[in-house]
């Protein structure tokens, strides 16, 4: 049995990996706010068994509990491979660094950098040992590199995880049984997060007009997609690259 755990995995990005992911011999464990009445529905119709863990990741201190509960359910005896992706983030909020709420710049910064690297931290604590396929799929963006005016905190955040992610890979070089961790920037996808982009005011997000300009043009990839590009990676025998970030669109 192969182990996936997916963070986000109610909707957008996060739904279109699950799905790609309901396979015979996969077990999928999703972490989100609410569940998805979908994915239900096609690991029913696939017979493939699902978990849904809800939780909100801003809750960091909870995240160590939330790890022993995801164990309890992965017989680690049986896995021949355990996957973390964490997908899950937001973009508020958007806007001059001066003129974002102190308390929404903690909370983003919590769930999009403090709640996956701790996530990823219990997962290798918990599979340091097992001598099976591990892997962590983190995804990034091209926000990580590129200085975008009004989104100091998610660009912050994404450059943290792909720092972050490099960290992991150097770490790993001298373990037994070692984790691989990569990152991925899976392109412009078309979620409701873009759809939060397109509904800024002008003087929060300079660039608004264009993320507009990619939706009326036909420029977002689709989530499931996206999701299979990714799905495809994440259990590549030789396109993961241990500690390496990646943009898909230059893979596939």
């Amino acid at each position: 049995m192969h182990y996936f755990i997916i963070t986000g995995a109610s909707k957008g990005l996060g739904e279109g990996i699950a799905i790609e992911l309901l396979q015979e011999g996969h077990h999928l464990l999703c972490i989100a706010r609410s569940e998805s009445d979908r994915l239900r529905s096609l690991a029913a119709a696939r017979n493939v068994p699902l978990s849904f863990f809800p939780f909100d990741l801003a809750k960091v201190r909870d995240i160590p509990a939330l790890c022993r509960q995801l164990f309890e359910v992965i017989d680690t005896e049986m896995a021949r491979g355990i996957y973390l992706v964490n997908n899950a983030g937001v973009i508020h909020p958007v806007g001059r660094v001066e003129d974002c709420p102190p308390e929404e710049v903690a909370h983003h910064l919590q769930v999009n950098l403090v709640a996956p690297m701790l996530l990823s931290a219990e997962f290798i604590r918990h599979t340091r040992n097992l001598p099976v396929r591990k892997r962590i799929l983190n995804i990034s963006s091209g926000a990580a590199t590129f200085p975008y005016n009004g989104w100091s905190s998610y660009c912050t955040g994404k450059a943290g995880m792909d720092m972050f992610t490099r960290c992991i890979g150097t770490e790993q070089e001298d373990a037994g049984h070692p984790v691989e961790c990569m990152g991925v920037a899976p392109g412009i996808i078309d979620t409701e997060m873009q759809a939060a982009i397109r509904a800024t005011r002008p003087e929060q997000f300079v660039h608004r007009q264009k993320f507009i300009g990619y939706k009326e043009e036909g420029k977002l990839i689709p989530p499931t997609l996206a999701g299979k590009r990714l799905a495809r990676l994440l259990l590549s025998d030789d396109e993961f690259k241990a500690g390496e970030i990646t943009d898909i669109r230059d893979a596939y």
